[in-house]
């Protein structure tokens, strides 16, 4: 009993609560001020700044940028963390332990470090570019790139997909791909026809996993990507901190997390016939 009551407690003042303020800010009308906002119980009612951020543009853009940029995140992590995850099943349980430490690792460390590592790596007189120029090659730009971003962005979330995937590989059972051999089937086979199939909710998931935080973003796009980037989570930060006009920016978020909602039920579905 005590339990329910906290897991409702927690839902209203960590969840509810929240997205209604964002919902009211939304609904409401820029003012001078602190807060910089008349709300819809003051006389400020309006749809305005969500028809904006449905119909202008420059806002729709962002929205689309930002899931081309998740969804890329996302695809990458999925390729790179499917073999990684399958190599950890099949490892020796005494090996298995620390390549799942090592998977675990980026958990365990600051995410600024990491991705301060990443711009040493990436600058104009970084490591890269330093190898580059000993073998007189020509220095290219790579810091402040949509290469760099994409980068940063797989590195940060890569846990996401193999954790998942592993567990989902982890649970598939070894006699099909041996009665699949015994029928004359190669490995490349027996992955195609017998372990793809079994893992395609597992992927699924894990590339939602990835696909709906990514799509939020912020702090890897402004220290690796370019400035030109036209992303929701710059946008937000943009209308919020620099013009003050809060109602975009929290109807920018609320168009956002409309958007996510499709993905975070099918996620949910997915979890559920897991």
């Amino acid at each position: 009993m005590i339990g329910r009551a906290l897991l409702w407690l927690v839902l209203t003042f960590g969840v509810a609560t929240p997205l209604a303020l964002v919902a009211a800010i939304a609904l409401g009308e820029a003012a001078e001020g602190i807060p910089p906002v008349r709300f819809p119980w003051n006389g400020g009612a309006a749809t305005d700044s969500l028809v904006l951020i449905a119909t202008d543009p420059f806002y729709v853009g962002a929205l689309l940028s930002s899931l081309e940029v998740a969804a890329l995140t996302a695809a990458a992590c999925v390729a790179l963390a499917f073999p990684m995850a399958l190599g950890i099943v099949r490892a020796r349980p005494g090996p298995r332990i620390w390549l799942l430490a090592a998977v675990m690792l980026p958990f365990w460390t600051g995410f600024l470090p990491r991705m301060g590592a990443w711009i040493g790596l990436f600058r104009d007189s970084g490591w890269i570019n330093g190898v580059l120029v000993e073998f007189g090659l020509p220095a290219q730009q790579m810091l402040y790139t949509d290469a760099a971003m994409l980068v940063g962005m797989v590195h940060a979330y890569l846990p996401f997909a193999v954790l998942p995937l592993f567990g989902v590989l982890l649970r598939l059972d070894p006699r099909l791909e041996e009665a699949a051999a015994d029928l004359g089937a190669g490995p490349v086979a027996r992955l195609v026809t017998v372990v793809l199939p079994q893992a395609a909710p597992g992927i699924a998931a894990a590339f939602l996993l990835v696909f709906i935080p990514a799509a939020g973003e912020y702090v890897i796009p402004e220290l690796l990507g370019p400035p030109s980037a036209t992303l929701v989570g710059r946008v937000v930060v943009q209308e919020f901190f620099q013009n003050r006009d809060w109602p975009v920016a929290a109807a920018l978020s609320l168009g956002l997390l409309v958007v996510l909602l499709p993905p975070l039920w099918l996620y949910q579905r997915l979890g559920t016939q897991g």
